[in-house]
């Protein structure tokens, strides 16, 4: 109630300004100049204004892109994920070069042509020309960019039956992940929420022999150089599986399976030890150096150092919790891989040691 009165008063407060201006207008009388029709001084003011303020919005952006290119993302750690960032900068540099033509054409043209007492407008009704050229060069740059999207979409999304990829399920819930490998069959199991009880956390149908040689983790391996396909499940709400440093991201929506794939080919270790890491990670334990003691001197624990690791995300608000959903993802050799993997408990193995 509060609030609508608060709400009503300002109101009132606004029409009471406008009727003001309104008398005020009324009382400089029949002779006076109406201050709501430019003049030509008003004309040549607005005139400079806009040059000054095509200036401050190049400035403006060439500050941007120099103080925070330093966040773009590194190198892409898989396959595609060239040609995901090169159809990105393709997109940005037409974007640019289109914003920076018709913004300096705008602006100029608005200090060019003031308004000046005395000049007419000239206005024709249309110009074939003119329609033409602004028609046809925009549908041609865009049916590049589809076309282009569309076989970089196709090559991420279609896999040849002779690439035999790894099979991992990604299951998501509120708020983590799970990842469940399909077992020496390369196949997983059958798997429904409708399953879901005691440890069997991802809903594993254990009347199906596909199921007894997968195994859950809640932790992330992949090999590097082989093709992996992911197949996404949800529990609950919608959720979006987001590989930042893979150019990656498929929804994960409740009811259905959807999926991808990739092949990672930068190491965790590699990525750790190229410039641009080594030098982000030196700045961010600078930072945490700093608020540590700030902390310690508040007797409270020190901030633990930071170690650069890949990072499965959730890009969807899925409820409280969201921005922490998340698992660690290690990329190493085949042979690292085999060895993790060899050490993780089979699912029919889980399920006979609690009976």
């Amino acid at each position: 109630m509060t609030v609508f009165l608060v709400i009503i008063v300002l109101a009132l407060l606004a029409v009471t300004g406008w009727q003001m201006s309104k008398i005020f207008q009324l009382s400089k009388g029949p002779g006076a100049e109406s201050s709501e029709i430019a003049n030509d001084n008003d004309n040549r003011q607005q005139a400079k204004l806009m040059l000054w303020f095509m200036i401050f919005l190049y400035v403006g952006m060439a500050y941007s892109f120099w103080h925070w290119s330093k966040l773009y993302l590194p190198e892409s750690a898989s396959e595609h994920g060239n040609e995901v960032d090169t159809l990105m900068f393709i997109s940005i540099g037409l974007i640019m070069v289109v914003q920076v033509i018709t913004q300096a054409l705008l602006h100029w043209f608005a200090y060019k042509y003031q308004g000046k007492k005395g000049n007419r407008a000239l206005f024709f009704a249309d110009n074939d020309k003119l329609e033409f050229i602004w028609t046809i060069i925009p549908v041609i740059t865009l049916a590049g960019l589809i076309i282009y999207g569309l076989f970089t979409w196709s090559d991420i999304m279609n896999i040849g039956e002779d690439e035999d990829p790894i099979v991992i399920e990604i299951y998501a819930k509120q708020f983590s992940w799970q990842a469940r490998y399909a077992g020496e069959d390369n196949t997983l199991g059958e798997a429904n929420v409708r399953f879901i009880e005691g440890i069997n956390t991802v809903g594993l149908n254990v009347n199906d022999s596909y199921a007894d040689d997968d195994k859950i983790t809640t932790e992330l391996h992949l090999p590097v150089g082989k093709k992996v396909l992911f197949k996404f499940r949800s529990q609950d709400v919608l959720h979006s599986a987001y590989f930042p440093h893979f150019r990656a991201q498929m929804n994960v929506v409740p009811g259905m399976v959807t999926q991808f794939a990739f092949t990672p080919d930068i190491t965790t270790a590699e990525m750790r030890n190229s410039d641009y890491m080594v030098d982000k990670v030196k700045t961010i334990n600078e930072i945490r150096k700093e608020n540590s003691e700030i902390l310690m001197a508040e007797g409270e624990a020190p901030l633990d150092s930071y170690e650069f690791d890949y990072f499965l995300l959730c890009n969807k608000i899925c409820g409280d919790a969201h921005y922490n959903m998340q698992m660690k993802i290690i990329v190493e050799s085949e042979e690292e891989y085999n060895q993790w993997l060899s050490e993780q408990d089979e699912f029919a193995a889980v399920m006979e040691s609690q009976e």
